[in-house]
């Protein structure tokens, strides 16, 4: 799993970005890869479950977000992060 200072890294706009949609959304990406990874082998593990899905709307509402305000860099982003089919 890369940290975040790496996601950041490849992901900023510029040398001080923390903050865009895009790095925003990268990092939420590597955390719900990570969740995920953790619920399939404790299946049972509801709060984390439930903190996985609330990480899920949190990308979906920045996502939502970015293609409302600039399309093409909504496309880079999904393309990059492979996350739609």
């Amino acid at each position: 799993m890369q940290t975040t200072a790496e996601i950041v890294q490849d992901h900023r706009k510029h040398d001080k970005d923390t903050g865009s949609p895009e790095v925003q959304v990268a990092i939420l990406t590597a955390r719900i890869v990570h969740l995920t990874e953790h619920l399939k082998k404790h299946r049972k593990d509801h709060a984390t479950r439930r903190g996985l899905l609330m990480l899920v709307g949190k990308r979906a509402r920045q996502l939502r977000y970015l293609a409302r305000k600039e399309r093409a860099r909504y496309q880079a982003l999904i393309q990059k992060l492979g996350l739609r089919k």
